[in-house]
Formats: C-alpha cells, structure tokens, sequence
C-alpha cells in the first residue's frame, strides 16, 4: 500500500477538522491501467492511464456533504473541507447519520491473506500478442465474418480509508482480462456474440486464443436467430446471465428499499423466497476473488452469512444508516466511491448449485427458452413485477432448435424465484458464482 494514500487521507482529514467538522472519512485512490484492443491483425489502439483521487464526507451534527477532485494539493485539501462544511450545513438533516462507534470497528485493516495482487506488469507488446491471439482465435471458427473487437489490459488499483472514529486501513488489488466480440453474416442478419474472462492473478487467466475460439462459437450458433413463439414456456436463463435474475432478489432486499417501504420484499423476513433446500451466501473473504474484502467501506468488518437459507429470506443488507432506519444491526455492507457517501450491496455471492447439468435442464423443459442475453429492464422495484428483452435459443423435445432474439420475456420475480431449478456448471472463481436457472412459466412475446 503506497505510503502517499495514507499521508492524503490524514491530510483531509485535518482540513475537515480545521474547517470545523464534527466527524468525518476520507477515501483516496490510486489506479493505473493498460488496454491494448486489436482489428483485423493490426493494433487499433493502446491507452495507458494513471490517476489519484481524494474524496472526503463531512458530518456536522446530522448533516452530511462530500466532495471530490483528483488535485492533490494542500491548498485545494483545505478548499474541499471548508466548501464541504458549508454544503453540510445547508444538507437536511438525518438523525440516522453518523460513523461507526469504535467497537465496531475492524480489526484487519489490511487484504492479507486474500491474495488479491499479484504484480505481474505484461508489457504493452505482450498485451497486444494476447489480444491478437483472441482474434485469430473467433476468426478460426466457420461461421464467423469478422472480429469486432479483441482486447487485453490490466489495472493496479490502491484503496485507502481513514476516518475520525480512529479507522485507517487499505489495500491494494489487480485485475487481467481479455476478451472478444464476434460477428456472423452480414446487413439485417448480422448477429453477434462475445467472451471475456478476469482475473486478480494473470496466471489464472485462461489462453487468450481459447478465450476467442469461444466468442466465435457463440457467435457463429446464432447464424439464422430469428422470433420464438409467443405463450408461456419455462425459460433457462444460461449460466453467464444468470446472476442478473439473483441481482433483483439481492436489490430487493437491501436496506435502503426496506427502509423507504419500495422493495417487493420489504415484508418478508423469514419467509421462503427459493425453493426448500436453496441458500443464497455473502462470503467476502474468498480469496482470489475482485471484490473480496475484510473491511467495508464504513470500516466494519465483514463476515460469511446466509442471506437465504433453506429458501427462507434470513437477513438484509444493510449499512450503518439503513441499520439505524430499521433498528437493527450493521451488515458490514457499506460500499462507497470517491465523490459519495456509503450506501449497502452485497458481494461475493453464491446460490447452491444443483445436481444436473444445464442439457438436462433443457430435456426437461421439452420447449422453451434457453436466454443467454439480456437487453434493457422494466422491473417494478415494489412489486417485482418484471419484463426484459432476450436472446438466446429455442428448445424443442430438450434440444436446441434454433437461435433466437427480438423477443421479450416477463414474469413476477416472487413467483419466479419461488421455481427455481439451479444446474451444476456454476464458474466458482467469478465475484457471484451462480448456475444456469430454470424458471417455470414466463411469459414469452415474439412471433
């Protein structure tokens, strides 16, 4: 952890002191990134970034303001806590504001023992033979007519959080990827498809020239997509997308909504949300993973916990202030960045998988739908009332029959939730580690 983060944070918060805060945290960041993206053999471009920023939140009484700016200055320090402390004092008033009381606090303040950084600086060069590897590899595959794009990169980033309340603690982490998106045929039967993979260690990224035989073999399965059939059918939402249908469970019970009275699960504490024999687990101390952490963003220390166990709803998500709203304990779920204040999500999660794998999914469904792409989003947040657009494949007598899209599918995500049928091919290093689903029901409008 570079030295200079601390030296900011103690900086602003100093100002604030000065300017007359009555509590206050401080966040400064340190990113530096390379992305080489490649087209048609040749490189298309290279960027290469280095930033610093500083953010400070003021508390006077119960009355909060931050501010932000990537000018590292003294003069500027003290310019944002005096202009801080005058926005704070213009802010409503929230009794539920305030940091944490030192016994709260975490102990490690630190990522040791995660193994979230490993070093490894590939040259420009290197990511440019990684990114042209990925190509070739989507190009090799029949079907596909050209590459739209094929990129590697990599960020160092450094975090460091201070506050008043005596909690300073940070860390550093780095993240690899690579990726490709490709195209089959040509004008209004265009169709594409994409691969990417990340990861904290460069040496568990897969060969970029896999990475872009399969962007190709998606891509050239959706030849001829063309509308499903409108009616009810089950839907199997495929493994790659499939976190996002356990993302609207996960919105719907963060403390923030509870609290407004705005989530269509805001009654429903102990109660079955997934089938029997289903959990849904926050396990932040995986390591090896982007967003794995021992500390939030308030500086409390976070813990592995059922969210959903057996299929009953156990708990919230919550920050200090939704925790004070709902007369309850912190979750340890504050996230914050640079220019805002902590509010709650979740991270690292993980939905039991089943015992099949998604093909045996698709024998049972006999017809319907197989999404492997979502566009757009219509979700009523207080009665989970739910509708997007979707791609993917058609499933006749358990088989793909053919690729589909311009379709929409739609449903009430209660009574989704309650049907679902997890398959066994979750990926276990991704952030959210979540199997294919299958959803009895939905209603499908295409043809």
């Amino acid at each position: 952890m570079p030295a200079d983060l601390s030296k900011l944070t103690d900086a602003l918060l100093a100002a604030a002191a000065k300017a007359g805060a009555d509590a206050a945290d401080a966040m400064a960041i340190s990113e530096r990134s390379v992305s080489v993206d490649v087209l048609h053999g040749a490189l298309e471009s290279a960027e290469r970034s280095e930033s610093t920023e500083i953010g400070l939140r003021v508390l006077v009484g119960q009355r909060q303001a931050t501010v932000a700016s990537s000018d590292l200055s003294d003069r500027t320090m003290e310019e944002m806590a005096v202009r801080a402390v005058a926005m704070a004092n213009l802010a409503p008033e929230d009794p539920h504001l305030g940091l944490a009381g030192v016994h709260l606090l975490s102990s490690k303040r630190d990522a040791e023992g995660l193994d979230l950084f490993d070093g490894a600086d590939p040259s420009p060069k290197d990511l440019e033979d990684q990114a042209l590897a990925a190509e070739a590899g989507a190009l090799a595959i029949a079907g596909v007519s050209q590459v739209q794009s094929a990129s590697a990169g990599h960020t160092f980033r450094d975090t460091y959080l201070a506050a008043t309340n005596g909690f300073a603690g940070g860390y550093s982490r780095s993240s690899h990827g690579r990726s490709a998106v490709a195209i089959t045929g040509t004008g209004l039967a265009m169709e594409r498809d994409y691969y990417g993979e990340s990861r904290c260690h460069l040496a568990d990224l897969p060969d970029a020239e896999e990475i872009g035989k399969i962007a190709g073999e998606r891509t050239a399965a959706r030849a001829g997509a063309r509308k499903p059939p409108t009616g009810a059918f089950p839907v199997i939402y495929d493994e790659r997308i499939a976190s996002s249908l356990i993302g609207h469970l996960v919105s719907a019970i963060n403390g923030t909504a509870v609290a407004r009275g705005s989530s269509w699960l805001r009654d429903a504490m102990g109660e079955m949300v997934l089938p029997p024999g289903i959990d849904l687990i926050e396990d932040p101390h995986r390591a090896r993973i982007s967003n794995a952490r021992y500390f939030d963003a308030e500086g409390l220390p976070t813990k592995r916990r059922s969210l959903v166990k057996n299929g009953a709803l156990q708990g919230w998500i919550l920050d200090l202030a939704a925790a004070r709203k709902l007369n309850t304990s912190p979750t340890a779920n504050a996230v914050r960045g640079i220019s805002s204040g902590p509010s709650p999500a979740a991270s690292s999660l993980s939905l039991t998988q089943g015992g099949v794998s998604r093909e045996d999914l698709a024998q049972d469904v006999g017809d319907g739908l197989l999404v492997t792409g979502l566009i757009g989003a219509s979700i009523n947040p207080t009665t989970g009332d739910y509708s997007r657009g979707a791609s993917g494949f058609w499933i006749e007598r358990g088989e793909i029959a053919f690729p589909v899209n311009e379709c929409t599918i739609a449903g009430n995500l209660r009574e989704m939730l309650a049907t679902i049928r997890p398959a066994n091919d979750a990926r276990t290093h991704l952030s959210n580690v979540v199997p294919s689903l299958l959803v009895e029901g939905l209603t499908i409008a295409g043809a």
